[in-house]
């Protein structure tokens, strides 16, 4: 009988460091596409390309899996912010206006991914504390890279017209004037 290669052990893991993160990703797109309630461990586990008992492994439940996502997100939304800001010379603020007006123009909601997202945060935060918590510390986030350049008064209300003024923009069906967006920053931010 020829010699034959031996077949893996089936209880052998396959080494894996960034299924983790991939899980993540892949639930973040999932949110995306399908929202929270279309958010499985089975879709999940399909878009990130892992076996269905990966999803158990890495994660208690469907909560802590979506937590992570939405942390990750939140993250990713509050560094580009702040990277926008950090731009500008502390206490400039003129400079901290224009950061603004390009935050509300093109760092937000550039896509409709992104307005999914945030929209599906925003609802867990309204019904659960611990996702509160979460858009809390986005808010503290936003608010310390706003007070590069304005007050901390200031910060709070320009936070408060980033919001909406994006949203508004995002879901208006009429076209909306990028002037009024620069009019609306400098009513706020003059000194």
């Amino acid at each position: 009988m020829p010699p034959t290669e031996a077949a893996p052990d089936a209880r052998t893991r396959r080494h894996d460091p960034g299924r983790r993160d991939r899980i993540i990703e892949a639930c973040i797109e999932v949110i995306a596409e399908d929202g929270v309630d279309g958010t499985s461990h089975r879709r999940v586990a399909a878009q990130a390309g892992v076996p269905l008992g990966s999803m158990t492994y890495h994660f208690t439940g469907r909560d802590e899996l979506l937590r992570e996502a939405f942390t990750r997100f939140a993250t990713a939304m509050s560094e580009r912010f702040a990277a926008r800001l950090g731009q500008v010379e502390p206490g400039d603020r003129e400079g901290g206006a224009q950061a603004v007006v390009d935050i509300i123009l093109r760092d937000v909601f550039p896509d409709r991914r992104e307005l999914v997202l945030t929209h599906e945060l925003y609802t867990l935060a309204a019904r659960d504390p611990a996702y509160r918590d979460l858009t809390n510390a986005w808010m503290r986030r936003s608010r310390a890279a706003l007070e590069r350049c304005f007050d901390p008064a200031t910060a709070r209300i320009v936070d408060a017209l980033i919001e909406g003024m994006t949203i508004h923009r995002a879901l208006d069906t009429q076209p909306h004037d990028d002037a009024d967006v620069e009019l609306a920053v400098r009513r706020i931010t003059a000194a």
